[in-house]
């Protein structure tokens, strides 16, 4: 059977379901309408990455008719499991987290939200062994998968530009992060088996929310290191502010191969002036969309949780022009 059946089919079934919700003129409703959602962002208010999560969520919540109620966590695992419990007493109908706090530290919440009837599911940093136990009733994933997604960009840009073994690289990470470090995981163990001498910083708490203060870290590490041949970058933010990084330490565009993640329009214009050259697309709007669409579907049709790779694009000049308009309006 062709896809596009398929899919068809789906969309007339979750209709016919939807249709069933009905206000008092017998009319149909939203399938979403009703429900009550709380979403944790995972960043600061205003940043740059988890304010597109937060748009594709709320675009979300607009077309099936939910109530949200949106968290910011700041990046600190610690406040995103502060948040689930201030959710988790609230009694919703349902509440997404980002995984970065791992397995161990959600646990005894998130069996404490499914004993109460509260559908959870998971953005941005999988929860492999939660999602293994509850998947039947309905906890998914919309995001990629971390070690992969770190191993896809390293490998792409060694593909793509003239490195050879001994270059240094550095790389700019969360590798002390459960889940979420083996993207940075990833990106070393690739460059390191292709032979380039790889140095590493680990992104602190305080830079992880606020990227700006990562410009005399930059500066310094490349002043001792002139000799730097690629810089990777594992946060969305950071990669961001990219080219101001270079411009005060003094580096010309394109006279480093530099790579990260998520596009904003700030990457987006360091992309065309040759600042950054390749990145990562993990399509943080899906990231929020899709598990709104995932509580819905589970909390009123019953539906199993859906493991959805939101990755797997990469950006570069090639294709900027038609991607940052896009970016401008807080879509990608």
């Amino acid at each position: 059977m062709k896809l596009s059946k398929v899919l068809a089919g789906a969309i007339l079934a979750v209709s016919s379901l939807s249709a069933t919700y009905s206000i008092a003129d017998n009319s149909p409703t939203k399938s979403g309408t009703g429900m009550d959602i709380w979403f944790d962002t995972g960043g600061p208010v205003g940043g740059a990455y988890n304010t597109v999560v937060q748009n594709g969520a709320q675009q979300a919540c607009i077309d099936l008719g939910c109530n949200i109620r949106f968290l910011y966590s700041d990046w600190s695992p610690q406040k995103m499991i502060e948040n689930f419990s201030k959710a988790l007493g609230s009694k919703p109908d349902g509440i997404v987290v980002m995984g970065h706090p791992g397995d161990d530290a959600f646990a005894r919440l998130i069996k404490e939200a499914r004993d109460s009837g509260i559908q959870v599911t998971s953005s941005d940093t999988e929860l492999p062994r939660i999602m293994s136990e509850y998947r039947s009733e309905g906890f998914g994933y919309a995001g990629t998968d971390n070690r992969t997604r770190g191993t896809m960009l390293a490998s792409e840009t060694l593909r793509r530009f003239s490195l050879k073994a001994g270059d240094r690289a550095l790389v700019w990470g969360l590798k002390s992060k459960p889940n979420r470090g083996l993207s940075t995981q990833g990106m070393l163990d690739t460059l390191k088996e292709a032979g380039l001498s790889v140095d590493y910083m680990e992104i602190s708490a305080e830079l992880d929310k606020d990227p700006t203060l990562g410009m005399p870290l930059m500066t310094a590490y490349l002043s001792r290191h002139p000799d730097t041949k690629l810089i990777m970058i594992d946060h969305g933010a950071l990669t961001g502010q990219l080219e101001n990084f270079l411009r005060a330490a003094g580096v010309q565009p394109d006279k480093i191969i530099t790579a990260g993640f998520s596009l904003s329009p700030a990457t987006a214009a360091a992309v065309k002036r040759g600042y950054v050259d390749l990145v990562g697309d993990g399509q943080p709007f899906l990231q929020g969309y899709l598990p709104v669409i995932q509580l819905v579907l589970s909390k009123r049709f019953g539906f199993s949780g859906l493991e959805v790779d939101t990755g797997g694009g990469f950006i570069s000049r090639d294709n900027i022009d038609v991607i940052a308009p896009l970016a401008k309006k807080g879509l990608r």
